[in-house]
């Protein structure tokens, strides 16, 4: 076999709707990665799909733009073969749904605006095993930098009871302790700012902790039903109960940290992992050590029709992770900004099946 599991190699006719697709778009997304790399090139996944091999790609996407579909379906096809990845034990491939919230927001806190969101703070340091004290939990990337040495950063509860306060680490103040959390979520937003400008803020960093989703939780207390949770449900639950919001959220302890960032183009999502503008409907977050940046996959999700009303069958480019997104055939998709994004991304939760277009020249190396 060229390729080794969990890539198992197919034709472009194994590939449901593949003719239906809209490539130029698909192309759009993959020349932006394409004028990035030659500045810092992507890291090489464990599974194995050498970046090196999509020189070849990315030269000719940065000197060439296809006219039509037709051209843009023939350059993948081209430089790429489709796989199939399996998925861990042999289960279903899973897909969810982001997106870039917008909101109002003020400069500067009022009697309305009360819940801040900050930027990293000094004392928060990255973290390996290179400089981990004994007995820390080997998950946290972040920590705390102290005189005897590295500890546990502060987690949700204790910022939002006032660990940081007076550090002057306000970007922005919010009106609302859910909104701010679902920001946090999605790691990213556009303010629409009390004096008029429109600016993002995007992930600088995090107090390290785990991730716990408040739709986890609320599942085991019997608040809503497992199959219901979506982020529309969530949403409905805080707005019923809010006298429990500090009892739900401080259980995520996880915290983010933002940056600020222009909105140079209002049609395109925030630069993001990948350090590329997230394209709408065509960028997808992956298991960013296990997949490298940059590659294309075809992802045929039928029982999802959220996006376009139709079973999605899209190509989407790898420009974005997760610490949820985990496992060769997992991937969260890029919705869009706003309200009738968060729409879209709040119900996405579907089986899929992935398949990733490895550049050719590597397939042909492997089976030589």
């Amino acid at each position: 076999m060229p390729l080794s599991p969990p890539f198992s190699e197919k034709s472009f006719g194994d590939l449901p709707g593949w003719g239906e697709d809209d490539h130029l778009d698909a192309f759009t997304a993959f020349k932006r990665s394409a004028l990035y790399v030659p500045t810092k090139p992507y890291r090489t996944g464990s599974l194995g799909v050498d970046f090196d091999a999509f020189a070849g790609a990315y030269a000719e996407a940065r000197s060439v733009s296809p006219a039509n579909l037709s051209e843009a379906r023939s350059f993948f096809e081209r430089h790429f073969v489709p796989a199939l990845v399996t998925p861990e034990n042999n289960g279903a491939g899973l897909v969810t749904g982001f997106y870039e919230p917008e909101v109002e927001a003020s400069p500067v806190r009022s009697e309305r605006f009360t819940v801040p969101l900050l930027s990293r703070p000094a004392d928060l340091i990255d973290i390996d095993d290179k400089n981990r004290p004994a007995g820390m939990d080997p998950y946290l990337a972040f920590a705390r930098d102290m005189p005897a040495g590295p500890a546990e950063y502060f987690d949700r509860g204790a910022i939002e009871r006032g660990a940081l306060a007076a550090r002057n680490l306000e970007i922005a103040w919010l009106a609302d302790k859910v909104d701010a959390f679902f920001i946090h979520v999605q790691g990213a937003a556009r303010l629409k700012m009390t004096d008029g400008r429109l600016c993002r803020v995007t992930y600088a960093a995090k107090s390290g902790q785990r991730f716990t989703g408040p739709g986890r939780i609320l599942s085991e207390l019997g608040e809503i039903p497992l199959e219901k949770v979506t982020m529309q449900s969530i949403r409905a639950w805080f707005k019923a109960h809010p006298d429990r919001d500090d009892e739900i959220l401080w259980q995520n302890r996880s915290y983010i940290f933002f940056r600020e960032a222009p909105v140079d183009d209002p049609a395109l999502g925030p630069i993001a992992a990948a350090k590329v503008p997230l394209t709408p409907g065509r960028s997808v977050a992956v298991d960013r050590l296990l997949h490298t940046f940059g590659t294309p996959f075809y992802i045929d999700a039928p029982t999802l029709t959220a996006f376009d009303q139709k079973p999605f069958r899209r190509l989407m480019i790898a420009q974005d992770t997760g610490s949820a997104i985990t496992g060769p055939a997992r991937g969260d998709l890029f919705a869009g900004s706003g309200d009738a994004a968060g729409e879209i991304a709040g119900v996405v939760r579907n089986a899929a099946d992935f398949y990733a277009l490895v550049p050719r020249g590597l397939v042909e190396r492997r089976g030589a």
